[in-house]
């Protein structure tokens, strides 16, 4: 599946609609592809699976000021086929939290214990998903639905013209980046998980808004994107750590030596207040532009590339 990167754009000098069909259409034959293939098994079809519906998500919203009614719908028809795979996506996303925080370990006696705590939650991902009796009919039940979804993707065409759509274009970059800025904001100070995730799902936009207009700008763009792409993964890892603790809070039980237990928590605040700060830094850097400004130099780039 490396080719997704590569088809991810809308060309400036080509006909916007049929680019926005043949985005789309891609993203969502190949979420039906991997659910069906599996290739590398069920957590990394998943893993893919939801990849290809964020993208999508991304790309709905960049069109969202001109077919607002289609991107509501359809956001919300992916959102809720994603989440019915969460489960088993959290429980893989778990086990990954626990190795990253192993690797981080400051010394032996932590990593011997994250080590132990890594094979508890190997275990109890193997066991939900043995126990997940419905997966292989849920897996039926979704490609459908996506299926659906290309059906619909007809009703959409933007026939307004390249101007027209410049502004668009203007107006999601805008709007995505100030919320972008509002999220960051939140992030400094007494800041919830919550707000770091919304900062996560803003820079994730903002990194797949790069990618899909690339051409107007590609040395740029491609910088931004690699910056933002970072920021990403390390605002993931603020949120498995937050999910992570949370199960420790639901099923403490799981945890059958305290020491361990303590070694976890101990390990997780840490790695918490260290990659919040790191991603503050990076993420001031990411949003440094005045949204704005860039908002107006994209339209400008636009018009200028496709003409």
């Amino acid at each position: 599946m490396g080719t997704t990167g590569m088809a991810y754009r809308i060309r400036p000098d080509t006909d916007f609609t049929r680019e926005f069909h043949s985005v789309a259409k891609e993203q969502l034959v190949e979420a039906v592809t991997v659910l069906e293939e599996r290739p590398d098994g069920a957590h990394e079809a998943i893993h893919s699976f939801r990849k290809n519906l964020k993208r999508l998500r991304s790309l709905y919203r960049l069109v969202a000021h001109e077919v607002p009614d289609f991107q509501a719908r359809e956001n919300e028809r992916l959102r809720d086929a994603a989440r019915s795979l969460s489960p088993i996506r959290d429980a893989n996303a778990l086990v990954g939290t626990a190795q990253y925080l192993q690797a981080t370990a400051r010394e032996e006696e932590e990593n011997e214990a994250l080590g132990r705590i890594v094979a508890i939650l190997e275990g109890r991902r193997d066991w939900m998903t043995e126990a997940e009796s419905g997966l292989e009919q849920r897996l039926v039940e979704i490609s459908n639905v996506l299926n659906e979804a290309t059906g619909c993707l007809d009703e959409v065409s933007f026939a307004g013209g390249h101007r027209k759509n410049a502004r668009m274009l203007g107006k999601s970059w805008r709007r995505t980046a100030r919320k972008a800025k509002a999220a960051l904001d939140a992030c400094h100070g007494e800041a919830s998980a919550g707000d770091f995730h919304d900062l996560r799902k803003r820079t994730y936009d903002y990194r797949l808004y790069h990618s899909l207009l690339r051409d107007v700008w590609p040395g740029a763009m491609q910088a931004k994107r690699d910056a933002a792409k970072e920021l990403v993964e390390d605002l993931g890892h603020i949120h498995d750590l937050a999910v992570l603790s949370e199960l420790v809070e639901a099923e403490p039980q799981l945890f059958t030596r305290n020491d361990d237990l303590a070694h976890l928590l101990d390990a997780i605040i840490f790695r918490q207040q260290e990659d919040r700060r790191q991603a503050l830094v990076k993420a001031e850097a990411v949003f440094a532009d005045d949204p704005d400004e860039e908002a107006e130099r994209i339209e400008l780039l636009w018009l200028t590339a496709g003409s």
